[in-house]
C-alpha cells in the first residue's frame, strides 16, 4: 500500500542548507535559512535564556504533563507582550503551541471548523507554508498583491484592488510585521485603512506575528496589530518566540484568539483544547516555561530586551551598509530599499539567473525569489557580497 505514496516536492530552504553544507569553499554565505546570526555566524543562547534555564532547573520538580493548552501563567505573559492590555484578558482564548508553524496551522483549522466554505486570502508573495498548509488541509485560498517589483516597496493600492473580491466571512493572513520574504511593512496610516476596509466587508484577520522586536521595537511593532484586536469583533494571532528569544528549537508559540462576545470564549478555548489533544496532545512546556521565567522576572526582562533590542540595531545596520557599499559600486540609490525594509529578509529583485550565478561563481546561496536574510552577513562579508551582486548584473 504505501508504495502508492506521492513524495512531496523538497524544501527549497531545507534543500539550500544541505547544498552550503556540503560546499567545500571557505569563502561562502548562507543567506537561506531564516535563523539569526550574529557576527560569527552563529545563533546565540540570550544571556536571559540561559539564566532561565539556571533557575528552571534548580526549581523544577517534575516533568508531568502540562494542560492540552498549555500553561496560564505563559498565556498571560505572552498576552501582555503582544497585546499589552489593549484587549480584556476574558476576551481571549490561548493555546500553547509547537512554534509559530503550530499557532498559524491551529488558527487555520479553527476557521475551517467555523466555515470550512471560507476563503483565506494570502499576500503575494508571502511564507510559504501558509500556502500549503491551506493546501493541505483542503482551504479555498486567493491571493492578493503585496509587493511593488519595480521599486521594491509595498503595493498597497494593488492589495486594496484585490480585495475587492473579498466576501463576508472570508479570511486574510496578514504579517503583523517584518513582512517575509519581502521586508516590506505596511505604514500604520495604511494599516488604518485597511482595517475599515476589512470591518465593512466583515472579514476576519489572522496575524502571523513571527518576528515581534525585530522592525521598529517590541511595542512598536505590535501597534498595528492591537488596534485591529482592539475594534474587530474576532482577530487570530500566532505568536511566535524563536526569533525574538532565540528558541527556534524549543518550539514556542502561541494561538491567541480574541473574541469579542465574552459569552463564547469558553467554546472558543475547548476548540483549541481539542485541536491539540487531536496533533500533539500536550504541548512542549521548556521553552514556554523560560518565556514566563524571563517576562515576570523585571531583571531578565530587561536584560532580554536589551539582548533584542542589540539583534535588532545589528540587523538594521547590517541593512544599511550593505545599502551604502552598494551605492558606492554602482553610483546609484537603486538599492537603497535593502534600508528600508525591516528583520531579517529582504527581496533583493535578482532573477534565478543571477541567483545560480552568485551560488555558483561566488558561494553565496540564497531562495530563488531572491530572498535574503541579511543576518546572514557580517561588516567583513559585506563587501564581497556587494561585489557579487554587481557581477551576477544585478
Amino acid at each position: 500500500m504505501l508504495e502508492a505514496i506521492t513524495p512531496p516536492a523538497p524544501d527549497k530552504i531545507i534543500q539550500l542548507i544541505q547544498m552550503f553544507r556540503e560546499d567545500p569553499r571557505e569563502q561562502k554565505i548562507d543567506l537561506g535559512v531564516g535563523v539569526y546570526k550574529n557576527a560569527s555566524g552563529i545563533t546565540p543562547v540570550m544571556e536571559a535564556v540561559k539564566e532561565a534555564e539556571m533557575r528552571l532547573w534548580n526549581s523544577q520538580l517534575t516533568k508531568t504533563y502540562t494542560s492540552l493548552v498549555g500553561e496560564v501563567s505563559y498565556h498571560d505573559a505572552m498576552i501582555k507582550l503582544i497585546l499589552n492590555d489593549t484587549v480584556a484578558r476574558d476576551r481571549i482564548a490561548a493555546a500553547h503551541t509547537p512554534g509559530g508553524t503550530g499557532a498559524v496551522r491551529m488558527a487555520f483549522e479553527t476557521i475551517k471548523m467555523a466555515s470550512p466554505d471560507s476563503t483565506f486570502w494570502i499576500s503575494n508573495p508571502s511564507w510559504p507554508n501558509h500556502k500549503s498548509i491551506l493546501g493541505f488541509i483542503g482551504m479555498n485560498m486567493r491571493e492578493y498583491s503585496y509587493f511593488d517589483s519595480a521599486s521594491r516597496s509595498t503595493d498597497f493600492s494593488g492589495m486594496m484592488t484585490d480585495l475587492q473580491d473579498a466576501r463576508e466571512g472570508d479570511a486574510i493572513v496578514l504579517h503583523g510585521c517584518c513582512h517575509n520574504p519581502t521586508g516590506s511593512d505596511l505604514s500604520y496610516s495604511q494599516w488604518e485603512e485597511l482595517a475599515e476596509f476589512l470591518q465593512a466587508r466583515k472579514i476576519i484577520p489572522i496575524i502571523d506575528f513571527a518576528y515581534q522586536g525585530f522592525g521598529d521595537g517590541l511595542e512598536e511593532d505590535a501597534k498595528a496589530l492591537r488596534m485591529i484586536a482592539s475594534k474587530f469583533p474576532e482577530t487570530l494571532i500566532a505568536g511566535s518566540c524563536s526569533k525574538n528569544f532565540g528558541l527556534y528549537r524549543d518550539r514556542v508559540g502561541i494561538l491567541l484568539v480574541v473574541n469579542q462576545d465574552d459569552k463564547i470564549k469558553g467554546n472558543i478555548q475547548n476548540v483549541l483544547a481539542s485541536l491539540n489533544r487531536l496533533s500533539i496532545s500536550f504541548p512542549p512546556d521548556h521553552g514556554g516555561s523560560l518565556v514566563t521565567i524571563i517576562l515576570n522576572d523585571d531583571e531578565l526582562s530587561v536584560l532580554w530586551k536589551d539582548e533584542l533590542e542589540a539583534t535588532r540595531k545589528n540587523l538594521l545596520d547590517l541593512r544599511v551598509k550593505l545599502a551604502a557599499e552598494l551605492r558606492d559600486l554602482t553610483g546609484s540609490d537603486r538599492f537603497g530599499f535593502l534600508a528600508s525594509h525591516k528583520g531579517m529578509f529582504s527581496l533583493t529583485g535578482c532573477t534565478p539567473e543571477q541567483v545560480l550565478t552568485m551560488q555558483e561563481k561566488h558561494g553565496i546561496y540564497l531562495v530563488g525569489d531572491s530572498r535574503i536574510n541579511v543576518a546572514g552577513l557580517n561588516e567583513e562579508k559585506i563587501p564581497y557580497m556587494a561585489k557579487a551582486m554587481v557581477d551576477a548584473g544585478m
